[in-house]
């Protein structure tokens, strides 16, 4: 009789481990699982927040070249003698007053700061192009404007294809064209003045 009843215990105390141990494995795999899961929501989440952060960077590179354009607009309209250039730098200025109340508008709609003044490069280049007068001038300008223009197209077609946010996308397409002309114009001031002795 002792004997069945130490056999129940022990055959008692098997089931109650075997029991703990599947519970324990049970909840190794949940604990895992969860473990991934948490992962892969993180990996979302940063995700969302990356394409957020080149969203925003979108549109601070464009009000800085908004910026930049039209303080190099205005000197071009006081320092040139050229009425091309001139015309130019007006254009350049109003264009870019335009843009920069759109890119304004959009980001205070997307909560995304913008910069006010120029950035570092744009006060270098605005500087470089202050020190040059007469056709040194109006040769810097349309160069830099050539230059400047073609590096604004790329922008805006990153911006235009790789933009999360469809707003964003949809107003990088709209400034294309208009970049494209100023790119043009630009080009054929820059023949012109080229030609100029």
């Amino acid at each position: 009789m002792k004997n069945n009843i130490v056999i129940k215990k022990l055959f008692g105390s098997l089931i109650l481990l075997l029991v703990l141990a599947a519970m324990s494995c049970k909840n190794e795999n949940k604990s895992a699982e969860m473990e991934e899961v948490a992962q892969e929501e993180n990996g979302s989440k940063s995700d969302g927040i990356k394409n957020a952060e080149d969203d925003a960077q979108y549109l601070v590179e464009a009000a800085a070249t908004d910026l930049q354009e039209i303080e190099i607009g205005k000197l071009a309209q006081q320092k040139s003698s050229d009425p091309d250039v001139k015309a130019f730098g007006k254009m350049l200025e109003e264009d870019h007053m335009k843009s920069s109340a759109e890119v304004k508008k959009l980001a205070q709609l997307k909560n995304i700061s913008l910069p006010g003044t120029l950035t570092e490069d744009g006060q270098k280049m605005y500087e470089e192009l202050d020190e040059k007068a007469g056709l040194d001038f109006d040769r810097k300008f349309a160069e830099m404007m050539v230059d400047g223009h073609q590096k604004a197209i790329d922008k805006m077609e990153k911006a235009a294809e790789g933009a999360s946010d469809e707003e964003i996308r949809a107003w990088a397409s709209g400034k294309i064209p208009t970049l494209t002309g100023h790119l043009e114009h630009a080009k054929s001031l820059k023949a012109i003045i080229g030609a100029k002795k």
